[in-house]
């Protein structure tokens, strides 16, 4: 079992930048893909980013592709997305999730492919 825990939402206006942290429970966490999903009110869940248990591998939505990195820190079992030149348009919920049977160098954008979630961390950003 893992548990997500994340952190560093707020409100920020636009242009902005932003750091969103998220430690996992657990011994294992090396072994995981992990991935930044949000959902704003009235639309579908998307994969923001996602990152290989290796980090070789990464994926970035084409709305954030050039704004947003993900990295993780296997030693503090943590990941982290930062986000910078921040737009009313990413005004989400972001939740982290981590992928306990991704192959060494696999990060998926699919959701169901991600077996833990974390609670949610709300980015709200004004225009």
């Amino acid at each position: 079992q893992v548990q997500l825990v994340e952190s560093g939402g707020g409100l920020v206006q636009a242009g902005g930048s932003l750091r969103l942290s998220c430690v996992a429970s657990g011994r294992t966490f090396s072994s995981y893909a992990l991935g930044w999903f949000r959902q704003a009110p009235g639309k579908e869940r998307e994969c923001v980013s996602a990152i290989s248990r290796s980090s070789r591998s990464t994926y970035y939505a084409d709305s954030v592709k050039g704004r947003f990195t993900i990295s993780r820190d296997n030693a503090k079992n943590t990941v982290y997305l930062q986000m910078n030149s921040l737009k009313p348009e990413d005004t989400a919920v972001y939740y982290c999730t981590a992928d306990s049977g991704a192959a060494y160098s696999t990060a998926s954008y699919l959701p169901d492919k991600y077996d833990y979630w974390g609670q949610g961390t709300q980015l709200t950003v004004s225009s």
